[in-house]
């Protein structure tokens, strides 16, 4: 099968492999630091170059993470937590204003990081009730407040600079 006509190619899957693993190693050199990471810059970032394929990389991350830490309740948070921001990034991509698009997308990482901890405590809902995914999200309130001034900050610094290199890479 020529690639031209292929859906997938082995180019594709080698690129993801990349991209997820830069993922992976983004959120390990940070690790020493609660709720500071790269992957939100990295799933708006991946999500602006390469769309919905973006869906494909979230699901890679999450399986490799589940291969490192093993499984537990926060693998069905990031199935559809970052599926979700993918979902916002390209909503917002249609209304991307390139003068200021490093801000519109800091602001949506850093609110992204403020309701990290509510929309992970949906599972918590469906477990325990109201009562323990409210407390679930009220005992996470000071990390989401840390999780949305990183991603903010890091967005604001990094989404410029990473944004115009990706621009370079053939992605097709």
């Amino acid at each position: 099968m020529k690639e031209e006509t292929s859906k997938f190619s082995v180019r594709d899957l080698a690129l993801y492999g990349l991209l997820i693993a830069i993922m992976e190693v983004s959120k390990h050199a940070l690790d020493f630091l609660p709720n500071v990471e790269l992957i939100s810059l990295l799933v708006i970032l991946y999500t602006l170059h390469l769309g919905k394929r973006t869906l494909f990389l979230t699901l890679g991350f999450t399986l490799l993470e589940i291969f490192y830490w093993g499984p537990h309740t926060w693998v069905i948070m990031y199935l559809y937590v970052w599926p979700f921001l993918v979902f916002l990034t390209l909503q917002m991509k249609k209304h991307r204003d390139e003068k200021y698009d490093f801000l519109q997308f800091a602001v949506l990482s850093g609110l992204f990081g403020l309701f990290f901890g509510a929309m992970c405590s949906l599972v918590y809902l469906v477990i325990g009730g109201p009562r323990t995914a409210l407390s679930w999200w009220v005992a996470g309130i000071p990390y989401d407040l840390i999780h949305a001034g990183a991603n903010f900050v890091i967005c604001l610094i990094l989404f410029r600079p990473l944004d115009k290199l990706m621009g370079k890479v053939k992605w097709r």
